[in-house]
């Protein structure tokens, strides 16, 4: 066979960027980080900072600090963003809630962040093993606060409700993009139905906090940005997440441009001004990054502006 244009093999489909200077990861060699390792893996766990690659692991491991990836490491959809592997997933693992509230319990974590792939392939989309986790975390944690990032847990009815109902004190489930891009970056979502889900949940508690998060650099502009955070204060979301969005190969979504950290600056005082209690922004923002600061700020926003309204 005649091989017409070798030059042409293995030529990746989606060249990744250079960096820009202002987005490096922090690189921490501690005890502390080796010691997070340990207690994951002793627990048999999974985490979104591994099966993400998140470019935050190192500065939060070495605090302890790790987000939790129930129901496995494999997801039902193929997001063009992420990293995580798709295929079909094993069975949940019964143990897995002794298991997490067991890790939680020897991090000494104040705030514990516990997420999942999607599930389409159960009948509830994992809702109850979350209830379970929940249960089970706060049963031996008393005094931790958890905040939980779902899947959007499409065409499952009123599943979703079984979370909200283990009161879980952050409930957070990520935007990721505006609805233009959607077909594109997020194929097996719907943008509306990710709203409606992030509404209900303030119907049904509003005492729970409610989070979303939004990439940038994945070819949106900012009128489409600036739409999604009034789509997001009209569900009464209290806490928004903006992060450069990190292209994790050449077979994943192309990255259309870095956001200047005065970019970043801007969009967070644009947020703030719509109302958001509390919004993070800046190019290594990610929804779980300091999630136990910004709790202690969210709580502490929300009670200023209750006595504000109160004295109004």
């Amino acid at each position: 066979m005649i091989i017409r244009h070798p030059e042409k093999l293995n030529k990746p489909v989606n060249p990744i960027k250079k960096k820009p200077n202002w987005i490096k990861s922090k690189l921490v060699n501690s005890q502390e980080f080796f010691l997070t390792k340990s207690i994951v893996n002793q627990n048999n766990l999974k985490t979104v900072c591994q099966e993400a690659n998140c470019p935050n692991i190192s500065e939060c491991w070495s605090k302890r600090h790790a987000t939790f990836l129930i129901m496995g490491d494999t997801c039902t959809r193929a997001c063009a963003f992420c990293d995580v592997i798709t295929g079909k997933p094993k069975p949940l693992d019964p143990l897995e809630p002794i298991n997490i509230s067991s890790a939680i319990k020897k991090l000494n974590l104040k705030h514990a962040v516990i997420t999942s792939v999607d599930r389409d392939d159960l009948i509830d989309g994992g809702a109850n093993h979350f209830f379970d986790v929940i249960l089970e975390t706060r049963k031996n944690n008393p005094n931790t606060t958890i905040e939980v990032l779902t899947p959007d847990f499409l065409r499952k009815g009123e599943s979703y409700k079984k979370v909200i109902e283990a009161k879980p004190d952050v409930f957070n489930h990520n935007i990721e993009t505006v609805p233009g891009l959607y077909k594109k970056v997020r194929p097996g979502s719907r943008y509306f139905a990710s709203l409606e889900l992030l509404k209900n949940v303030k119907k049904i508690n509003n005492q729970i906090f409610t989070k979303s998060g939004l990439m940038v650099g994945l070819g949106e502009n900012k009128d489409e940005v600036l739409q999604v955070m009034d789509d997001l204060r009209y569900a009464e979301v209290d806490f928004l997440t903006i992060g450069q969005y990190l292209q994790p190969s050449a077979k994943h979504h192309p990255l259309d441009r870095y956001y200047k950290p005065e970019e970043f600056d801007e969009l967070k005082n644009i947020a703030e001004a719509k109302g958001f209690l509390l919004v993070s922004s800046s190019p290594l923002t990610r929804s779980s990054y300091h999630a136990d600061e910004d709790f202690a700020v969210l709580k502490e926003n929300r009670i200023n502006q209750t006595n504000a309204q109160s004295i109004s």
